[in-house]
């Protein structure tokens, strides 16, 4: 005979004492089971982890947002630069752990050392996203395999010089990589998997140094055409030289100097170039600003009204020139355009004015 069990809220179900029984042992089961099981999935995964090339990519800058004057520029927020990059880093080597860390110089270098000393990386990818900050040198202290990549524009004074010196010392473990294509950058971080694979660090940078190779256009067709030129005497060159004239714009200064090497040299006053480009021509800037958007293959992150206030630039340094009786002129941009002295980059107007046989020379660069 058969005993059947009522279920409480279930009044229509019936259930037998061994349908019970054999229904709870294999709960009872499933409840033992499902640890194992979850302990088994941990365990891979933590298996799979200690099988991944562990990278620590440290970014060198002064802070997320640029607080002050530096390349590339006042308030450029490097944030959406960075998960770019970490995006792009985690989808072209997915066998790799990224480890994201940011340092303004050597003393935070230094921490991010010694939080690696208690669970080791396989190797280090240094960002120079501001042009100064010494981090690199830091890092590549480590003895691990470091990769330096160059951030372009905003970072790129302090790789070139950077990189100049590692490769003066000699770094047995640095690499270097320099694109504006980030699968470049991607596949230099994939030589850390030699190291992985028990590699030296010097067998790390040899191969970066094939694959930035590899990545490099070759050079075409060589074959020059004839371009005879008509030198000069070295006394005809003195003589142009002297006749010529460099105005620097340094500060809020004017006096006349010495001349340099042969040619007569003056200061000019942030001023003198400003009241200029106040005055320029804004329907002959306006011409000049569309002549250079039909040019330009592409117009990226630059206003309209940058362009025309730029041609005005061009307008008044050639206004000054003129002005001095000189062909050359070179300016302190930063200083003057981040100091409230001057209200418009000269940059584009360098540009034009050595199109015209004229000189124009960043940085008040004599």
């Amino acid at each position: 005979m058969k005993t059947r069990f009522a279920v409480r809220g279930c009044p229509g179900c019936g259930v037998t004492r061994r349908g019970f029984l054999a229904a709870g042992c294999a709960a009872c089961a499933g409840v033992m089971a499902a640890p194992r099981a979850v302990r088994a999935a941990q365990d891979a995964r933590v298996a799979a982890d200690a099988r991944k090339t562990r990278i620590r990519v440290v970014y060198s800058l002064h802070a997320e947002v640029q607080p002050r004057p530096d390349w590339p520029n006042i308030g450029f927020d490097f944030r959406p630069v960075m998960e770019r990059i970490n995006t792009e880093l985690a989808e072209g080597c997915p066998d790799f752990e990224f480890l994201p860390a940011m340092a303004s110089g050597a003393e935070e270098a230094d921490k991010i050392l010694a939080e690696d000393a208690a669970s080791p990386v396989d190797g280090y990818v240094v960002y120079q996203l501001n042009c100064w900050n010494r981090v690199v040198q830091s890092i590549a202290q480590s003895g691990k395999p470091v990769l330096y990549a160059d951030f372009q524009f905003g970072g790129s004074g302090g790789f070139l010089v950077y990189t100049a010196g590692f490769l003066r010392s000699q770094a047995p473990n640095v690499g270097f990589v320099a694109s504006s294509r980030m699968a470049d950058h991607v596949a230099a971080v994939r030589c850390f998997s030699l190291v992985k694979e028990g590699g030296s660090a010097a067998d790390f940078v040899a191969a970066t140094a094939r694959v930035r190779a590899e990545g490099t256009p070759k050079p075409g067709d060589l074959t020059c055409t004839p371009d005879p030129v008509s030198v000069v005497s070295p006394e005809e060159c003195l003589r142009a030289m002297r006749a010529s004239k460099i105005l620097a714009v340094r500060d809020e200064k004017a006096s006349a100097e010495d001349p340099y090497m042969e040619i007569p040299l003056e200061y000019v006053a942030f001023a003198e170039v400003n009241e200029a480009w106040e005055k320029a021509d804004k329907d002959e800037a306006r011409a000049i600003a569309d002549r250079w958007e039909k040019a330009a293959t592409a117009i990226e992150d630059v206003s309209r009204e940058t362009l025309e206030t730029s041609a005005c630039m061009y307008l008044g340094m050639k206004d000054v020139l003129k002005k001095h009786g000189a062909n050359a002129i070179t300016i302190n941009c930063l200083g003057g355009f981040y100091g409230g002295h001057i209200h418009a980059y000269p940059c584009l107007g360098f540009h034009e004015l050595n199109n015209e046989g004229l000189i124009g020379a960043c940085e008040c660069d004599i």
